[in-house]
């Protein structure tokens, strides 16, 4: 709980403050006030909050639609409040916060009892305490200073609490809270110190056609991002680093290693990554916008299909030939597709799409993008298949539909082959286009793709 003892100092300036502070809430009523609310959630428009961030707000914060109107005016109102006394009290000031399930009620915190009046004017509840803003924030900025020179990953956290009117430091070990602070000099009065487990870290989003280095060394871009089980990752060329291979991520972020490939006879491997990073359901296309992937159903021959790529970024062309062999240097590589898009090195295990659906991963060609030329992908569903992964789809979070007559031997995460036969709820299927099944792609749901036999 906040301190209510009162620092023995000059009080000339605190009463000078206060009767600043009473000067500018002076002959304010309680219209004034809602005015004032008013005048403060239109400035920020609340009432135009996006519908998807009032339903997370009502989702996360268990409240109803106008009870997260009403938080959202609050707040407005409250920062402009806190903004207008931070200015009156001055060197007073120790800070404000917003509480109750529609942050109705504002606190203000202050080191003189005689700014009390000139607070609770502008409807705030007050609170005296011992340390100002000014100086918890000079004691929090001496350890930022002092993190520059010592090792601070068993005390990775220190914030100011203005909630208890001190600088807490969050350890894992508290003799390195204690270490930390003693190299900054603090007083040990302004702090306190919580022993956490957490250890956090950055965390970072993965879309096909970012680049990444392998062995901080060569670079190529990420094809689709994947699962297996809980483990994220994502799929690219074989030729791109071999099982073992050490990758970063395009901001040279520790990423993850590689935990398959095969190359040359195919061009496949797969990277699995550490926590940092998360599977998107995207690819990076034209000006860096998200480009959804919702399945992986095989485009024909002649069909328009677009390519990312960190080196030259994005590309379109059409499919030409599909399960065509070629041979590099390396060796011959066979099952691959043919196109039109261009490409250049550094491009290599790329993601190439058509609409939204997932083809490939780059893997080799001639020409570039300025002169032309002819590129062939590695087919994402054979390699899927080899090494028993799951597309991220924009469909994963989704509720799943319910199914008239579950059960038969047709599974989500299996890749089908054109002519392949399953069962499902009593009936059977021929599969008409190559894809990985996924839920809501049950074959009664997607004629497209299953014919009943």
């Amino acid at each position: 709980m906040p301190h209510r003892h009162l620092p023995r100092r000059t009080r000339s300036v605190g009463a000078a403050v206060a009767a600043t502070a009473a000067l500018l809430v002076a002959g304010l009523s309680g219209s004034a006030s809602a005015e004032a609310a008013t005048s403060a959630a239109q400035a920020l428009r609340t009432d135009a909050a996006p519908p998807a961030l009032l339903e997370a707000m009502e989702r996360d914060l268990g409240l109803d639609r106008a009870q997260a109107e009403r938080r959202l005016a609050n707040e407005a109102e409250a920062g402009a409040t806190a903004g207008r006394l931070r200015a009156a009290l001055g060197a007073d000031f120790a800070g404000a916060w917003v509480h109750g399930a529609e942050s109705g009620t504002l606190t203000v915190a202050t080191t003189d009892a005689r700014d009390i009046p000139a607070i609770e004017a502008r409807g705030a509840e007050a609170t005296v305490v011992r340390h100002s803003l000014t100086a918890l924030d000079a004691a929090k900025s001496r350890l930022d200073r002092a993190a520059e020179r010592n090792d601070t990953t068993d005390a990775p956290v220190w914030y100011v609490d203005v909630r208890t009117n001190t600088v807490v430091v969050q350890a894992v070990r508290p003799s390195a809270a204690r270490a930390l602070l003693s190299a900054a000099g603090v007083d040990r009065s302004l702090t306190r110190i919580e022993k956490s487990a957490d250890r956090p870290r950055a965390l970072y989003d993965l879309r096909g056609g970012e680049a990444y280095y392998i062995n901080n060394s060569g670079r190529c871009s990420i094809g689709f991002p994947v699962t297996r089980g809980t483990q994220q990752g994502y799929a690219t060329a074989g030729h791109c680093g071999r099982t073992g291979d050490s990758t970063s991520g395009h901001n040279r972020v520790a990423q993850g290693t590689f935990q398959g490939s095969v190359f040359p006879g195919r061009d496949m491997a797969w990277v699995a990554t550490n926590s940092q990073w998360t599977a998107t359901p995207y690819v990076k296309g034209q000006g860096g916008q998200n480009v959804q992937v919702t399945g992986s159903t095989q485009a024909p021959v002649g069909a328009s299909v677009c390519r990312s790529g960190s080196t030259t970024g994005w590309h379109c062309g059409t499919v030409q030939v599909l399960n065509t062999s070629v041979t590099y240097p390396e060796g011959t590589i066979t099952g691959v597709t043919q196109t039109t898009v261009c490409a250049e090195p550094g491009d290599s295990g790329g993601s190439y799409i058509s609409g939204s659906q997932a083809q490939g991963v780059t893997s080799g060609g001639s020409g570039n993008c300025g002169s032309g030329g002819t590129t062939f992908f590695q087919p994402i569903n054979p390699l899927l298949q080899n090494f028993g992964l799951t597309l991220r789809t924009t469909g994963d979070d989704e509720e799943p539909p319910g199914e008239e007559e579950p059960g038969g031997t047709w599974a989500a995460g299996t890749v089908y082959q054109p002519g392949d036969t399953v069962t499902y709820g009593g009936a059977t299927y021929r599969c008409l286009q190559g894809h990985q099944a996924q839920t809501g792609w049950e074959p009664p749901n997607v004629p497209a793709l299953w014919q009943r036999a």
